[in-house]
């Protein structure tokens, strides 16, 4: 298996994952969506993509928004996105891509990587977990739905 930082060469293989996250958190298929909003994300420089690839087969994905912190004055990373084709999971993929999230956070001099999860994805949270993210109870966050 191997991981790679994501270009524009990869849009239409990884617009079919993207298409297939989407769908894991219940949002309808559209891959001609998917492609466009990855477009526009490789376009504008607005996220960083890591590929796992078997043997030639996109089989996972992780995207990161860039972030800073006031307090600290350095970058944070948000680990929004993070999927593994239901045929490769449970052979170390996600914990693969997780720690290309981490050691591209520390070349780039991150204070932190920041993620959420479903409160239903018990799987998610023991890999996280296992890795030493740490559950925020310092902190209450809000969200406005626009």
């Amino acid at each position: 298996m191997d991981i790679f930082l994501a270009s524009m060469t990869h849009l239409e293989s990884l617009s079919i994952l993207f298409d297939r996250y989407r769908v894991f958190y219940e949002q309808p298929s559209d891959v001609e969506a998917a492609q466009q909003f990855l477009k526009e994300r490789f376009t504008n420089n607005d996220s960083v993509l890591f590929i796992a690839s078997d043997r030639d087969e996109m089989v996972g994905f992780t995207q990161l928004y860039p972030s800073f912190s006031s307090v600290s004055m350095k970058r944070v990373w948000i680990l929004n996105d993070l999927y593994v084709k239901v045929s490769h999971r449970r052979k170390g993929i996600a914990t693969s891509l997780i720690r290309t999230v981490e050691q591209y956070a520390r070349d780039s001099n991150a204070v932190r990587v920041v993620l959420a999860t479903q409160i239903s994805n018990v799987s998610a949270k023991k890999l996280y977990e296992a890795r030493g993210y740490i559950h925020d109870k310092a902190f209450d966050y809000y969200t406005l739905s626009l």
